[in-house]
């Protein structure tokens, strides 16, 4: 870590995160303010948790803290709040979690290895076309978006629009509902499925009942949003995975002679990079956390790269050790709302490290990689590398 001012204040400060140390702050904090409030200022007030125990003690009480006006801390509610997985409670969460569960569960994943792997194969071998690329861009994000794509049933001519439109609305920060092409986009599928239903996630979606009624379209589409929103954080574990290594080099040639600790090392690349900077909650009663009073309406934000290096549950919790066990991080989630998608992002992980160790010779930064500004997702915005192939 890099010495930086101490300050709570500082974490809702997307320039401590672009360009300072956030983690000496939350080192700070969880030895001597673990559960921090911050008053009302640009951001409604807030309680900050930065302790495993405590974030991960607030995941699995989701009949305490709801989800259901936001999980990131922003000024007033989110617009999607009751309408997507990610915002909704209970029982609500649970049936549109059973809408969307079959085509994330084990099997198929398993499934879905030759797609992903096929299209590993094909951004690796542009990547090395180029001989110099950037690494989050010509790589992991379109890796990311693929997949998803792929899985909500967009053809694959439309990749390269999802891509750009996506891309634009990650680089302004906003909403993708906010991206007129892309709302547009999904509500034309919607309504080809709603007619012609196929074997994709969007059909599933539009066709698929929730206590006996069709989702709106407002809500199919808000979930369309979710899905394709969450694929950044899969795409920043990828970049941030790939930064770690390359940074770590004995690490990648630890794995390169021993590919039994692939496992591990997509575990310790998800608790190091913990690309979900926070998740916020509401109080839905009064409560109390290490002798703080929480009323209810209060907004707990829970730092889960805190909660990752917290020195109570992880041992030198700053070193990257891919044979690092047990490894209990909870850079996905927990309880209800634990990710979706957490076996997929794992799968996608496997397979790029694979192909990389595989058909890459050698892969080197060959320029300064840019952090996001952001206090809601963290890591690399760019990651420019040289690769040659073996």
């Amino acid at each position: 870590m890099t010495t930086t001012a101490v300050s709570p204040a500082l974490l809702t400060d997307p320039r401590l995160h672009a360009c300072g140390d956030p983690h000496a702050v939350w080192q700070w904090m969880r030895a001597h303010a673990p559960v921090y409030r911050h008053e009302a200022a640009e951001l409604p007030a807030f309680w900050s948790l930065t302790r495993h125990e405590d974030i991960r003690s607030v995941y699995r009480d989701a009949a305490t803290f709801s989800s259901a006006r936001g999980v990131l801390l922003r000024a007033g509610d989110d617009p999607g709040g009751g309408m997507t997985l990610a915002l909704t409670d209970a029982p609500r969460h649970k049936q549109l979690r059973g809408l969307m569960a079959d085509w994330f569960n084990t099997r198929s994943v398993r499934g879905l290895e030759g797609y992903v792997r096929s299209a590993t194969r094909r951004v690796l071998g542009r990547a090395v076309d180029l001989g110099t690329c950037d690494f989050a861009a010509d790589v992991a994000g379109r890796l990311s978006l693929s997949v998803i794509c792929h899985i909500l049933g967009i053809p694959e001519e439309d990749h390269e629009d999802l891509y750009r439109w996506t891309n634009e609305a990650f680089e302004a920060h906003t909403s993708l509902v906010s991206h007129p092409m892309l709302v547009e986009y999904f509500m034309e599928l919607l309504y080809r499925r709603m007619e012609e239903p196929t074997d994709d996630l969007v059909s599933a979606l539009v066709n698929g009942t929730v206590d006996g009624e069709l989702l709106t379209e407002e809500e199919a589409v808000f979930n369309c949003e979710n899905l394709i929103g969450a694929t950044e954080n899969g795409r920043l574990a990828l970049i941030g995975g790939m930064q770690a290594f390359l940074e770590h080099p004995d690490q990648w040639q630890r794995l390169a002679a021993d590919r039994s600790l692939m496992p591990g090392s997509v575990e310790e690349v998800l608790r190091w990079t913990s690309s979900a900077t926070h998740s916020m909650r509401i109080a839905t009663r009064s409560v109390e956390i290490r002798g703080a009073r929480i009323e209810a309406g209060d907004r707990v934000v829970l730092w889960l790269p805190s909660a990752n290096r917290d020195e109570d549950l992880f041992t030198d919790p700053y070193r990257f050790d891919i044979a690092r066990s047990p490894n209990r991080h909870i850079a996905l989630a927990a309880g209800e709302h634990f990710c979706i998608g957490s076996t997929l992002a794992r799968a996608e992980m496997r397979v790029l490290f694979t192909e990389l160790l595989d058909t890459v010779g050698r892969i080197e930064q060959s320029g300064p990689a840019r952090r996001l500004r952001s206090i809601e997702v963290g890591g690399p915005e760019t990651l420019p590398v040289s690769l040659t192939a073996k």
